[in-house]
């Protein structure tokens, strides 16, 4: 089907290259009308945080809404003198003019007295906006800096912090914001110099902006129904971009591989998407499979972050696989147009790529040693990981919202930055003497918890259906301490909670809050990750089965992809929170592992695991059929594709590199964890322990019981049939014939 297909879009290149255009501008139509925008949207189903929240929601609207916070230091006097305090009540009635803000706190009124520290020289008030901080104005930041202004002026330092000045001071830099465009610069570089010639590199780049321009569109278009994350279009661009460049690249290079043995254009088209095409087009399926498997983490959030990341993919697949062999028909033999030198692709067997699938093959065990013992050591740190979620004190110490957390720090104690909400509904008024009291107790037994440095009194909501009391622990929200008093307060074993209450009065109580939601959502992640991975893993394991009918492959793969993304992830441990080298990426500080970092990088990188895996299986798998010797077919498949798989990886390590630039230590984290992923992948895993482990086990590389052989549907990729198979060089002395009939 993929062969007719080809022919097809290349012998009707003007057809099919027409309708691409006409689709490109009905979506760029479309999404000008109807496009929407996108908006983070946190919701964790189930948790008491969630639960919280939308108590919160319906009874304290105020209460749940998104925060700013105005830190006052001063170093000349006490907050609390007569010049601080005029200018700090001239700040804050100018915060509260700020667009958006619905109220302040004014930390020189009686009633937030608790604002002012101990030592009174700090500080601070409090702004709250709408519950969804992405309807913030863009210029809120400028306008809370002027509203400071006669702080400043008065000569205290004044810094920002909270939510709503997280979302909008996110760091950035030139470079990173760039990403993607050093990406394709480098991409350039690199495929003029794999394949020889301007016009066969333009071919990749371009099929990769046409499937970027185009799933884009589809995305925006889809926001308008749904919610979808903003990084939802970084994400996908960079996916995609590397996806794009990679599929093109492995059909062009079959395809040039055919058109240097004598096959006239339309016919080395077919039977580049015949071969190259399928593989292209089971690795998409193997990449949408793992990040569609983020559902399984049952987060909405990162669901459609996997889902729209899985999109990008299909939609350059497509574009592989239709529009890509109507350009070649289009270019026909000048592919190699402006060559800048020459490559004899129909020999591959006098490359260092030949030689080097030699030298493994002669030495098989040494090699699978030597990458088992390299793989195995980088994972080391991964056994001492550590999950949370970003906070302030990872921020650089040049960002403001990291200043205010440590003044806030400072002089407050470290749980003024971890407060607590705990919400209580109501199943009375909250005038009823009896539910009075029951609160008073239930107040007195959390301010007495152990981890609680103070507790307000509960608050009745104005239609008196709930009560909140705000708790702040005595330690920070990344401390274990601060986990454990979430647990303990949710547990209800504090003595007199539970025992003072009767469920007619008041119901249980729930804990909510910023912090209470990072640790939900942590532990969501650990408790879901096993799981999720399992479900990947076995997903793609069918599908190898099924494809290249054996039982050692697939098992190999799986084992080969997850030992190479526990060596990134062990990486990550040492650089990030073991300190090792920190300073080369620009890390001031060790900080923990982001626990969504570790999920977001197995559904990427397993699903890009597989596109090399594939393709060097397929061509490996492909020899076999045609020559029946393990040894041979090893040595050739690796030969055939070292150097693109090369390029490929190089494209995709410039790439995430370049994010690493980015002063957020998450962006570093994901940028450098999926750079050594690849990179570990592409040249230890690929090009050393996959041959050397097939080599080893020869024919039983492709054993498979018979009754199972007979149940699974049969799936061709990358390999021609039997009796049409084109000649290729052989790299490897000829053997014998042996029997392939397992």
């Amino acid at each position: 089907m993929l062969e007719r297909l080809g022919r097809t879009a290349a012998r009707r290149h003007r057809v099919v290259i027409g309708l691409w255009v006409v689709v490109a501008i009905a979506l760029l139509v479309v999404a000008h009308r109807q496009g929407g925008a996108y908006r983070d949207v946190f919701t964790i189903p189930g948790t008491q945080s969630q639960e919280a929240a939308d108590i919160l929601a319906e009874h304290f609207p105020a209460a749940n809404g998104a925060t700013a916070l105005v830190v006052f230091h001063s170093t000349t006097g006490p907050v609390t003198g007569a010049a601080q305090v005029a200018a700090i009540n001239a700040s804050v009635a100018n915060l509260a003019k700020v667009p958006g803000a619905q109220t302040t706190t004014n930390p020189t009124q009686p009633a937030f007295a608790g604002n002012v520290a101990p030592d009174g020289t700090t500080a601070y008030a409090t702004v709250v906006f709408p519950a969804n901080v992405t309807t913030v104005p863009a210029d809120t930041m400028d306008a809370l800096t002027a509203a400071a202004a006669p702080a400043v002026q008065a000569g205290m330092d004044v810094q920002f912090g909270g939510a709503v000045v997280d979302y909008l001071n996110q760091p950035q830099s030139e470079i990173s914001k760039n990403a993607d465009k050093i990406g394709l610069a480098i991409a350039v570089v690199i495929l003029l110099v794999a394949l020889g010639s301007v016009v066969s590199m333009a071919v990749p780049i371009s099929l990769a902006l046409v499937g970027l321009l185009c799933s884009s569109l589809i995305l925006e278009i889809v926001a308008a129904h749904i919610t979808i994350g903003k990084v939802a279009p970084i994400l996908g661009t960079m996916i995609g971009l590397g996806v794009g460049i990679d599929y093109s690249l492995f059909i062009v290079s079959r395809h040039r591989q055919n058109l240097a043995s004598g096959m006239d254009v339309e016919t080395s088209a077919g039977r580049a998407l015949a071969t190259s095409g399928s593989a292209v087009l089971f690795a998409a399926v193997a990449v949408c499979l793992a990040l569609g498997g983020l559902a399984l983490i049952r987060i909405p959030y990162l669901t459609t972050l996997g889902l729209s990341a899985a999109l990008y993919v299909a939609v350059t697949v497509v574009a592989a696989l239709t529009l890509l062999p109507a350009v070649l028909g289009l270019l026909g033999r000048h592919i190699d147009g402006w060559s800048i030198h020459h490559r004899n692709e129909a020999d591959p067997g006098r490359t260092l790529s030949a030689r080097w699938a030699h030298e493994v093959a002669r030495r098989p065990v040494l090699f699978c040693l030597v990458s088992l013992a390299v793989l195995l050591a980088l994972a080391i740190p991964l056994f001492h990981i550590e999950l949370s979620l970003p906070t302030d004190s990872s921020a650089p110490t040049s960002t403001t919202q990291r200043q205010a957390y440590d003044l806030l720090s400072q002089n407050f104690g470290p749980g003024v930055n971890a407060p607590l909400l705990v919400v209580v509904p109501l199943e009375t008024p909250a005038t009823d003497p009896s539910v009075q009291a029951e609160l008073t107790k239930l107040a007195a037994a959390v301010a007495a918890a152990p981890g609680v440095a103070k507790a307000t009194p509960a608050i009745p909501s104005p239609t008196g259906g709930a009560s909140i009391m705000e708790v702040t622990p005595s330690t920070g929200p990344t401390d274990p301490a601060t986990t454990d008093l979430v647990h303990t307060l949710r547990s209800q074993t504090i003595p007199g909670v539970i025992a003072s209450t009767t469920p007619s009065a008041i119901g249980a109580p729930v804990v909510g809050g910023l912090t209470a939601t990072s640790i939900d959502l942590t532990q969501l992640i650990k408790e879901r990750l096993a799981p999720f991975i399992g479900g990947v893993v076995l997903g793609a394991f069918l599908l190898l089965m099924m494809v290249f009918r054996s039982l050692f492959v697939p098992f190999k793969a799986a084992a080969m992809n997850l030992l190479s993304i526990g060596a990134a992830y062990g990486f990550v441990v040492a650089v990030f929170q073991w300190g090792w080298g920190r300073g080369a990426i620009g890390l001031q500080e060790t900080v923990a592992i982001v626990a969504f970092v570790p999920v977001m990088m197995f559904a990427i990188l397993f699903g890009l695991s597989m596109d090399y895996e594939v393709f060097l299986l397929s061509r490996i798998k492909e020899d076999y059929d045609r020559s029946g010797d393990s040894h041979t077919s090893v040595v050739n498949g690796l030969a055939s594709t070292a150097r693109v798989i090369t390029s490929a990886a190089l494209i995709m390590i410039s790439v995430f590199l370049a994010f690493v630039t980015n002063p957020s230590p998450t962006v570093k984290m994901m940028g450098l964890g999926m750079a050594v992923a690849v990179f570990v992948d592409a040249s230890i895993v690929r090009m050393m322990l996959v041959p050397a482990t097939m080599e080893i086990a020869g024919r039983w590389n492709w054993w498979i019981p018979s009754w199972l052989d007979r149940v699974l549907p049969h799936i061709n990729v990358d390999r021609p049939e039997p009796h049409d198979a084109p000649a290729t060089a052989t790299v490897a002395h000829p053997p014998e014939k042996v029997s392939s009939g397992t």
